[in-house]
């Protein structure tokens, strides 16, 4: 199954494919764990600096490992998304030699991130990325980010300045001219977390709300594909609305990571002498893959 197919299935029964980055292996492999036993499809990202920091080789391994993945033979009744596959995808990349790179890697998708840019020059520089992959692999699926949502997985006490939502007209032109499979618009989605402190010094999720119309009309206009970057701390609720208005696949990184790092801090003052990574970490993996579980249920409609 390819990812336009794994796409086209969710979308059929108004669900969509869960994607979660990783920088070591204990949260793809959480992530893995956790798609089998749903029996759900789930996309791996790595970012420029995520890939960097793993290198190259390491990460055309666990590509190659991951994508012989088979569902386990008992059926998944209550998931009916079209089947099980692992995904791969290059996560905000920024030029065209970082392209080629991933290309060459073997992604499923490419993220080319140019939401930093002008849009006439976002719009000059995707439709470079398109033509080059679409030229040498036609397999993998482009996708394009419009609008500016902030960067970074970080928990922050406020929406970061310079937040710009995607309008419907600059939607249908950056599609049109650049002829993304996949397109990321800014939709009241930002990345990280919103956690303001109340006056006894605990934290409350403060997320903005998604912007349902403009997911409705943004759809209905591309005809394409949309991605939720940036949905971590967005209310179940906020995500089942976004996923019926338009939105294919999610992205949860920050809530993740802030549950593998919680729970190694844990296993690191309970045995502050213990030496081997495999047991430290065991407790990370796991609270890394209850979030995860937690995601593709409501992703897929799972109760």
């Amino acid at each position: 199954m390819s990812l336009k197919e794994a796409i086209k299935a969710v979308e059929d029964r108004g669900r969509a494919i869960g994607h979660f980055n990783f920088a070591e292996s204990t949260v793809a492999e959480a992530a893995v764990e956790a798609a089998l036993e749903l029996g759900v499809s789930v996309i791996l990202g790595t970012s420029e600096r995520e890939r960097e920091f793993l290198g190259e080789e390491f990460v055309k391994a666990i590509i190659a490992q991951y994508k012989e993945v088979s569902p386990p033979k008992e059926e998944k009744p209550q998931a009916a998304s079209g089947g099980l596959a692992i995904f791969f995808n290059a996560d905000h990349t920024k030029s065209l030699e970082k392209v080629k790179e991933a290309v060459a890697i073997g992604y499923n998708s490419i993220l080319f991130d140019g939401s930093e840019l002008l849009l006439e020059e976002n719009i000059q520089r995707t439709r470079e990325v398109v033509e080059y992959v679409k030229k040498t692999r036609p397999e993998i699926l482009v996708e394009g980010e419009i609008g500016y949502i902030g960067s970074g997985s970080k928990v922050r006490e406020a929406v970061p300045e310079g937040i710009q939502l995607t309008s419907v007209e600059e939607a249908v032109r950056f599609v049109k001219e650049t002829g993304v499979d996949l397109l990321a618009p800014a939709v009241g989605n930002v990345h990280g977390m919103i956690a303001r402190k109340n006056a006894d010094a605990t934290q409350t999720d403060a997320e903005p709300p998604l912007n349902i119309e403009l997911i409705k009309k943004i759809k209905a206009a591309v005809k394409i594909p949309l991605v939720l970057h940036g949905a971590s701390g967005n209310s179940d609720e906020d995500i089942r609305a976004a996923i019926k208005a338009g939105i294919s696949i999610v992205h949860i990184n920050t809530e993740v990571r802030i549950a593998w790092q919680k729970a190694l801090h844990d296993e690191l003052h309970r045995q502050p002498g213990e030496i081997a990574p495999y047991k430290i970490m065991a407790s990370a993996k796991e609270a890394a893959k209850k979030v995860i579980l937690g995601k593709l249920k409501l992703f897929n409609n799972i109760v």
